[in-house]
């Protein structure tokens, strides 16, 4: 091998090099496509299965322009008390669909009032009532996502939360969860 390498001008070793190097590469290209556009018949392939209807379940979810909507109602609704505040509106997985934050708003309110909205949707109660239950049950505080003070309220459709509207920023909770009703009654009207 050395007495051919040693035969060969540096540009035809660096041609030959190159042609090696593209002959490889078109090679696993070649190998690639036709691993992704044609599957094996050979192995066992994962298809998907039908599942029947007695196996699933449907629900209800707030639309991006409902939610929208009672955001900027209960955000309205402080502005109209002269309260600076953060709103959020969650879905009925906790999964936050629309967040507002007012002029002027805390830092801390952002995150409070997703919280809210998350322990009123998943508790199908005010929040203000949920704080009640802690003398009850004080580790209830503990629930990773949860905010246990007033200011959050569901939404429901059929007795089912669909949703949950969280407020903060207020000076009081019960200023907060006003706001989040605001919210609620611009939606089931």
């Amino acid at each position: 091998m050395n007495r051919v390498h040693k035969n060969l001008s540096r540009r035809a070793r660096v041609a030959t090099g190159g042609a090696v190097l593209a002959v490889v590469a078109l090679a696993g290209f070649g190998a690639v496509s036709a691993n992704a556009s044609a599957p094996a018949t050979t192995s066992a392939a994962a298809t998907s299965a039908a599942a029947p209807g007695r196996v699933t379940t449907t629900s209800t979810h707030l639309t991006v322009e409902a939610a929208t909507k009672a955001a900027q109602a209960a955000l309205d609704a402080a502005g109209k008390e002269n309260q600076r505040v953060t709103v959020a509106v969650v879905d009925r997985n906790g999964n936050t669909i629309v967040t507002l934050r007012g002029d002027g708003a805390g830092p801390q309110s952002y995150e409070s009032a997703e919280r809210k909205a998350f322990t009123a949707v998943a508790w199908n109660a005010p929040t203000s009532q949920l704080a009640e239950r802690l003398e009850q049950a004080p580790n209830l505080k503990d629930i990773p996502g949860t905010l246990f003070l007033a200011g959050g309220v569901p939404v429901t459709a059929g007795k089912a939360p669909i949703a949950g509207i969280g407020v903060a920023g207020a000076p009081s909770g019960a200023l907060d969860e006003k706001f989040a009703q605001a919210g609620a009654n611009a939606i089931i009207r």
